[in-house]
């Protein structure tokens, strides 16, 4: 055989390699175009990347977790499913690759991943059954069809018949090699899947955008009554005006949002029910969201902070809330807390994502302000934050009492059941830490010699902070300035002026709460129960 026939039959089987390679991402386009679409006919939640996504979260460790949202913060879920779209993706050109030579072979593999995604779907806490399983098992279906159509078209290739030849001294004797497959076929099923599966997944956006809708009028409609027990007004001076420093009332849009759902829940609150029922629950009772409006609401300030938020971290914010009295519900349930007799010592709260968080009885009947939120910052709650109703604890972190899209409330004990986060190795009590934080200057910021404003927030939800100190490299401990106080369960804000001098410098804040306990030197990670320690910054004045 002469090289350039060698040379243009390893250019053909290449070729074949490549557009095998196409047809496995093209099917697994297919695949998810057909899944979405039945996944808005279904239920969202039932895709098979948010189903795969979700028990990859509920399987991943919890340090690894804790890595995740300190390395992505917020966008730790869209990581999570870009890096799923990127598995499928190899996974796909594989297959594809694969079922060139074994075209069954290759078919069943996109199958299978269609059984991936169903189990992931039927055994998610918020699976509604079989029904859950359809998006996944109907995309594999379509994707495999269409995987074993597009190579079928890409044959064996053989050598053309070619007509006899005089056969010259010192000449190869052979025929030319050329690609003996379906070209026009290929390229007309190829272009039309693209299309296809375009147009279907457009139509299946659409359709689950549509299926929020009536959430989203639901929430519309909502007009929050003025609250019987309104929070007093910020004293003046509780927001200090030094540039870069947060603000004393977080904004909806920049309130932290930590939690497993990597599809927002869009419940409708006027088929929304909540039941209480379980241990020492002598009146079970379901409250729709109406009967939570018109009851007497309350209105208080309240800082919260979730666990995973690091010594200096971002995942604390202070809000105006707007809800029900959560004791007073459970005293109408007939509820009683452990200090009088009640057999219950845990509150197991369900949300319409499965997701369940565990909170001692004692600490939600003891005065404090625990309510079922239904306004922040004098508007219904966001979807992202918790719409229609949702649990505020003052004092406690946010895995032990701050359930978003609450539907249910079933009293039990300490010993007898397990939430969620527990069972993953955090803590089952979880009083938030005395911490503080310095929010100007910004870590190897340079500021000029000098005044420098240091400032910055502390918190010690429940106990209140009573004073903020703050030491320029190993020098003595200087008291701050702390701003007005508004109440026990919101942060504070507190500044001191600094002579800077030329040079590199580590900058260090402490808080002391009401109690006179001093924020603790020791660093602890924030598994079990919250990360300790004390915040530094370290500058180079010019």
């Amino acid at each position: 055989m002469r090289d350039e026939e060698k040379d243009q039959r390893a250019r053909i089987g290449l070729s074949r390699w490549a557009l095998g390679a196409l047809s496995g991402a093209l099917a697994a386009f297919a695949a998810l175009a057909v899944a979405e679409l039945v996944a808005a006919v279904v239920r969202p939640q039932s895709s098979p990347v948010v189903a795969v996504g979700g028990a990859s979260i509920d399987a991943t460790p919890a340090p690894v977790k804790d890595w995740a949202i300190r390395h992505f913060g917020t966008n730790d879920k869209l990581v999570l499913e870009l890096g799923i779209l990127v598995v499928l993706a190899v996974a796909a050109l594989a297959l594809g690759v694969l079922a060139v030579r074994f075209r069954r072979v290759g078919t069943a593999g996109v199958l299978l991943f269609g059984v991936v995604g169903a189990a992931a779907a039927v055994n998610r806490p918020d699976s509604v059954g079989f029904t859950d399983t359809l998006p996944s098992v109907v995309g594999a279906v379509a994707g495999a069809l269409l995987l074993y159509v597009l190579v079928s078209r890409l044959t064996a290739v053989r050598p053309s018949p070619a007509p006899p030849a005089p056969v010259t001294e010192g000449a190869g004797v052979g025929s030319p090699a050329r690609e003996d497959w379906d070209r026009r076929g290929f390229v007309l099923a190829a272009a039309s899947a693209a299309a296809a599966s375009a147009a279907v997944g457009v139509v299946g956006r659409s359709l689950t955008t549509s299926r929020g809708e009536d959430a989203v009028a639901s929430r519309r409609r909502v007009v929050l009554p003025a609250p019987r027990s309104p929070a007093r007004p910020v004293p003046r001076g509780a927001g200090l005006r030094v540039p870069g420093i947060s603000p004393f009332v977080t904004p909806n849009g920049d309130f932290y949002r930590v939690d497993t759902a990597l599809v927002v829940p869009k419940v409708d609150a006027t088929g929304w029910r909540l039941r209480i029922h379980g241990k020492g629950v002598r009146r079970p009772t379901a409250y729709s969201f109406d009967d939570l409006l018109h009851r007497e609401l309350i209105e208080r300030d309240i800082t919260l902070t979730c666990v995973s938020n690091e010594v200096g971290g971002p995942y604390v914010g202070n809000a105006r809330w707007t809800g029900v009295r959560l004791a007073g519900l459970l005293e109408e349930c007939g509820v009683r807390p452990p200090s009088r007799g009640g057999p219950a010592d845990q509150l197991v709260a369900r949300s319409v994502d499965g997701m369940t968080i565990g909170s001692p009885v004692e600490e939600l009947m003891d005065g404090r302000d625990a309510m079922l939120a239904l306004g922040m910052n004098g508007e219904p709650l966001p979807f992202e934050h918790g719409f229609p109703v949702r649990m505020v604890v003052p004092g406690l972190y946010g895995f032990v009492s701050a359930c978003k899209w609450i539907e249910d409330i079933e009293l039990t004990t300490f010993d007898s059941y397990d939430p969620y986060w527990v069972k993953r190795g955090w803590a089952r009590r979880a009083p938030i830490k005395t911490e503080s934080r310095i929010d100007t200057p910004k870590p190897f910021a340079r500021p000029k010699t000098g005044t420098v404003m240091i400032a910055g927030v502390a918190w010690a939800q429940h106990r209140g902070i009573d004073k903020v100190e703050v030491r320029i490299d190993d020098g003595p401990w200087q008291k701050a300035h702390l701003a007005a106080e508004d109440t026990r369960d919101t942060w504070r804000q507190w500044s001191m002026p600094w002579k800077a001098t030329r040079g590199g410098h580590t900058l260090t804040v402490r808080a002391t709460d009401r109690t006179g306990a001093v924020q603790t030197d020791r660093r602890t990670r924030t598994i079990p129960d919250g990360a300790s320690g004390r915040h530094s910054v370290v500058v180079t004045v010019d």
